[in-house]
């Protein structure tokens, strides 16, 4: 029906579906073969000459043709688009510019092919899909070799345009040669790192597990083997430990174990004013190591002495105790770390290793340790000995809180008199019975403590109630409050916080 919807085959091929509107015309309708191709300019030309003297043809207003993937004229809707698209159509290909072929191929398909809407939101729809995939995954980043060779050159005078001699890749003469076999990659630079030619890989490593057990590594300069650093101290142990490490097939474990086994490691760690005047680092190793604990081993060993760790491994990072508003002042508007949501359950009391560390706003209570921020490497950290670390241990809730369940272990022991109750959270903590002169101070901060308490109940209730877990149900809370401050003091006693 003419001037109407319709649905237009060819052959029994669908190629017209979405006619809209009105398309009668008075204008005269040619309709040429498929094959039928449209001729260029010179032709036309030599064709009007041809017909000179001939009755004038006057070619219709408007032509219907069906050609190879091309957009029949009559489907333009709107009339002040035809005259243009009659123009880039009738351009050679050769002649069409990259904005005109898409200007044809984008009317082709949003208004001509009845398949590309239904595949265009079959599109959406996966690529949504794919977002949502891609979202949930974790990207990793690889590297690739180049295939040609890595080459850097000498810079004359440090000026990056003077390009002097090439210097491929290898190692430093100093330390040897690579093995010919190897290949001048990453990979052969890894294969040289564990290679029995390599004098540093095993003597840094060695030099870095004395440090954590000693404090001081063999060479006190960890961080520096070179002409900058400090000479070992012991040069023929670091050597021995070095080449035994090595042959022991870089077992870590046996390392440590062979040095804390050792007289040296267990000698005492008490000095009289003599020998400290005369070796003040302990570099002669005449006594034993001595030297305030790392921030996250503090942290760990109250949440083990109290009981409260959660000995789980692996897992994602969790939010502890940490006061509010300090992510706030660092963090950009969008930024999914810009507020801080501290966690539940135990994941509070999951091990330091598993902490979220923001590196421009780091946990207070580990960075008044000394914990680095983690924006560089740091290799030696610093030991500082401040009254804020002092205040963290007595009162940040994730310690007085271990405090607290500390002194509730000690509750959960029937039959046991206070200084019984003392004696076992000491007991708890250090693995030994508290010497005369410490059970006497205990005992007396005891009964100052119950004493205030008795005057003021509630502030014994609040008390007890500190951080998140649920205290002990006791008749007796004064005494649960009580028990808690010697815990507490017990915990910031020197030797608690310090390797002796």
């Amino acid at each position: 029906m003419l001037g109407a919807p319709n649905r237009l085959t060819i052959d029994g091929d669908l190629v017209i579906d979405n006619l809209q509107g009105d398309f009668a015309t008075t204008a005269e309708l040619l309709v040429t073969h498929p094959q039928v191709k449209m001729g260029t300019a010179k032709e036309e030309e030599e064709e009007s000459e041809q017909s000179e003297g001939k009755e004038k043809v006057v070619p219709p207003a408007l032509r219907l043709a069906f050609y190879d993937s091309v957009v029949p004229f009559y489907l333009f809707g709107h009339q002040q688009q035809v005259k243009k698209l009659e123009e880039i159509y009738t351009q050679s290909e050769a002649d069409r510019s990259k904005r005109d072929e898409n200007t044809l191929r984008n009317y082709y398909f949003e208004v001509v092919d009845p398949l590309y809407r239904d595949e265009q939101r079959a599109h959406v729809v996966l690529e949504n899909k794919y977002q949502y995939v891609y979202d949930q995954a974790t990207i990793s980043l690889i590297m690739k070799e180049r295939e040609e060779a890595a080459m850097a050159h000498i810079l004359n005078r440090g000026e990056y345009d003077k390009k002097g001699e090439e210097v491929p890749a290898a190692i430093p003469a100093i330390l040897g040669q690579l093995d010919p076999d190897l290949p001048r990659n990453r990979l052969g630079l890894a294969r040289w790192l564990v290679d029995d030619q390599n004098p540093l890989t095993a003597r840094v490593t060695v030099n870095r597990v004395w440090q954590t057990l000693f404090g001081t590594g063999l060479v006190a300069t960890a961080g520096d083997f070179g002409l900058m650093g400090e000479n070992p101290s012991h040069p023929e142990l670091l050597d021995w430990l070095a080449v035994d490490f090595r042959e022991n097939g870089w077992d870590l474990k046996a390392l440590i174990k062979e040095i804390v086994s050792t007289e040296t490691y267990q000698q005492d760690s008490k000095i009289d004013a003599a020998e400290y005047a005369i070796d003040s680092a302990n570099r002669f190793l005449a006594r034993g190591p001595r030297y305030r604990l790392d921030a996250e081993v503090i942290r760990d060993q109250a949440l083990f002495v109290s009981g409260t760790l959660v000995d789980q491994r692996g897992g994602p990072p969790v939010k502890p105790y940490q006061p509010v508003g300090i992510w706030n002042a660092v963090a950009y508007s969008g930024s999914n770390t810009r507020f801080y949501r501290q966690d539940e359950g135990d994941a509070l009391y999951r091990r330091s290793l598993y902490t979220f560390w923001k590196r421009t706003a780091p946990p207070p209570n580990m960075t008044i340790f000394d914990a680095p921020s983690r924006e560089n490497c740091t290799v030696s950290r610093e030991r500082t000995n401040t009254p804020l670390q002092a205040l963290i241990l007595m009162n940040d809730p994730q310690f007085f809180e271990a405090a607290r369940m500390l002194a509730q272990r000690s509750l959960e022991v029937t039959d046991l008199s206070v200084d019984g109750r003392i004696g076992a959270m000491y007991r708890y903590a250090f693995g030994r019975a508290a010497p005369a002169t410490h059970g006497k101070i205990l005992s007396e901060s005891y009964h100052k403590f119950e004493s205030a308490f008795r005057q003021n109940p509630d502030d014994a209730a609040k008390l007890v109630h500190t951080g998140d877990s649920t205290p002990l149900e006791t008749t007796d809370v004064v005494n649960f409050a009580s028990l808690t401050m010697v815990a507490s003091q017990i915990m910031n006693l020197d030797n608690f916080i310090n390797k002796n």
